[in-house]
């Protein structure tokens, strides 16, 4: 099994749609059906799973979707490319706990995980809506992955 999408619940889809292309994502579908149905699909760069959105698509609160992660090779380039496209990012941060991140900004460090420890070290954005996305730099998967 593979996660190939996930559904962002938004309010207005063309106000997305451009938020999302102007990060360099790429449009897969824009498909409208009757009574007003229509769903967009978009992928970040070098992903496999999409992320859909549109009328009808959802019956979740434009949003209330939290905790999406992107996994970045280097954060902070990931981070000044997200900048440079627009979107207002966090500074890097991790976690007080050193695990993984506390919701919302609860128990947040100013800086790269220790020892720059992989899995360790976050950035977040919302989309216009505030769907919150998360970056979190991967430099060496764990065994199995």
């Amino acid at each position: 099994m593979r996660l190939e999408v996930v559904v962002v619940p938004v309010a207005d889809v063309d106000r997305s749609k451009e938020f999302y292309k102007a990060l360099g994502w790429r449009e897969d579908a824009d498909v409208a059906g009757g009574d007003g149905f229509r769903v967009v699909q978009l992928t970040p760069p070098g992903s496999a799973c999409s992320v859909i959105f549109g009328s009808g698509v959802t019956s979740a609160a434009p949003g209330s979707a939290q905790g999406l992660h992107l996994v970045v090779d280097d954060i902070d380039a990931a981070r000044a490319e997200l900048v440079g496209c627009g979107a207002r990012v966090s500074e890097v941060f991790h976690d007080a706990g050193g695990v993984f991140h506390h919701a919302g900004t609860d128990a947040r460090v100013p800086g790269p995980a220790p020892e720059r420890r992989s899995y360790g070290s976050f950035a977040s954005f919302s989309d216009p809506d505030g769907n919150g996305w998360l970056l979190q730099e991967v430099t060496t998967r764990l065994p199995g992955r």
